[in-house]
């Protein structure tokens, strides 16, 4: 198949356009037409969020469920789900699988035990920074086109490496479904406090503000459609958020050196996620362009979600031919992609080059999708071009530092007339006072001996 072929980095940097996680036209028009059916005619998905939130503060559980009826299963009674169900996860699904999610789960834990921070760091006399976990955290996880058993231990195990005190899942229950098993067994595994079965933006709404049956959480996290990231959007700062995340994306760097295949399999893998999913490939080698080509068009037939990807891959997939790999680094630090893949010699060298990436990926045979499952870190990373600013979801996403000032008189004494100096160029006399009237205590108590 034929993908867009783009030249050199003004071509790229004109085309590659970053996509706006909060593109509302990018909604189905089947979307569109539930809204109106729900709403009325007129009102805008965008604005059926806000209504969404808005009677879920008021109502609690009883908007919930009502949502719950309406968009996901008609027949259900109850979002809290019994967690003693959990134990019975493992017997549900092969064993072969519950071990791979072991293994998975283990080497998760392993990655983020060892990037955990000190938790009280001292500066200087009297002064040092501590850290403590937020209390409770609430993950999404998306119930619609596919299982995300690797979502719940990407985000959950974090938090609880963290210490975070409680974590709750909430996930869809759909019509004439149980709840998945798999996922069921990935949050046993990760060691989710509760579990809901809600989802969308209702679920969104009420881990912000609280029901009857859905606790407040201080932090939500995890990805959804575009509806889920608006809702996260309206609730942030009533609640803390992992990120306003849009469709995944990858860049794949090659070199001469690199196999077609390899870099058509991997940009499947990134296509068939969703249809607005972003798949590039960036090299300097002319004749790999062809190879890859031929590649994908072999493989996508192989595949269960092949034409999905094959839409995605023809709407959103480019190619970009450059002069050389600096030029290549060039357009993907602009880029600023949530994966980024060197298939190309001497990664040592080239991954001193990367400036904004979400994942760095580095080799042939270290692929995205080894991130996706069981590298170690979070999969959960910044999309969009965010990765400017912003990293994957980590141990650190779930805790808040607090400086600590614990001075002994003789440490204020030494301090305290500049701060008294910079007081009084503020005009801020009582601030002045509160420090003076110290010092002159201390003189005191040093005229009577007693310091």
């Amino acid at each position: 198949m034929k993908l867009t072929l783009l030249k050199g980095t003004s071509e790229a940097s004109d085309l590659l356009q970053r996509q706006d996680p909060l593109d509302m036209d990018a909604i189905s028009s089947t979307v569109i037409q539930r809204t109106e059916e729900v709403f009325g005619a007129g009102v805008s998905p965008a604005q059926s969020v806000v209504k969404i939130i808005e009677e879920v503060r008021q109502n609690g559980d009883k908007a919930v469920l009502k949502y719950a009826r309406m968009f996901d299963d008609p027949d259900i009674s109850s979002t809290s789900y019994d967690l003693s169900l959990l134990d019975q996860a493992e017997s549900q699904i092969p064993k072969k699988l519950w071990n791979s999610l072991e293994l998975a789960a283990e080497r998760i834990r392993d990655f983020h035990s060892k990037t955990m921070p000190k938790m009280e760091i001292k500066t200087s006399a009297g002064i040092s920074e501590i850290v403590k976990p937020l209390q409770n955290i609430g993950v999404y996880v998306p119930g619609g086109t596919a299982a995300y058993p690797s979502t719940v231990l990407m985000t959950v195990i974090p938090a609880k490496i963290a210490g975070c005190e409680s974590v709750c899942m909430v996930t869809p229950k759909l019509a004439g479904r149980d709840m998945n098993p798999v996922v069921l067994a990935a949050a046993k595994l990760a060691g989710v406090d509760a579990v809901y079965q809600v989802g969308g933006v209702p679920s969104i709404a009420a881990l912000a503000y609280g029901t009857e049956t859905i606790p407040k959480v201080d932090k939500i996290c995890g990805p959804g459609n575009v509806l889920v990231a608006y809702a996260k959007k309206m609730v942030q700062g009533q609640v803390d958020i992992d990120g306003i995340f849009g469709p995944t994306e990858t860049i794949v760097i090659a070199d001469k050196s690199a196999s077609a295949e390899f870099c058509a399999a991997d940009m499947i893998a990134q296509a068939e996620h969703d249809p607005m999913a972003t798949a590039i490939l960036i090299t300097d080698d002319c004749n790999l362009i062809g190879e890859v080509e031929n590649a994908l068009d072999s493989q996508l037939s192989q595949h269960d979600r092949g034409e999905l990807a094959r839409q995605a891959l023809l709407t959103r997939g480019k190619i970009v031919l450059v002069e050389n790999l600096a030029e290549g680094i060039e357009i993907a630090n602009s880029v600023a992609p949530e994966h980024l893949c060197l298939m190309v010699e001497n990664t040592a060298y080239w991954k001193t080059q990367v400036k904004n990436a979400g994942g760095l990926f580095l080799g042939e045979y270290s692929p995205e999708v080894m991130g996706d499952y069981v590298a170690g870190p979070s999969h959960v990373m910044p999309t969009g071009g965010t990765a400017r600013f912003s990293s994957a979801l980590s141990v650190h996403h779930f805790l808040k530092t607090m400086p600590v000032v614990e001075l002994t008189s003789k440490e204020f004494g030494a301090l305290a007339p500049d701060a008294v100096n910079i007081a009084q160029a503020e005009g801020l006399t009582a601030h002045s006072n509160a420090l003076s009237i110290r010092l002159d205590n201390l003189s005191k108590n040093v005229q009577k001996g007693s310091v």
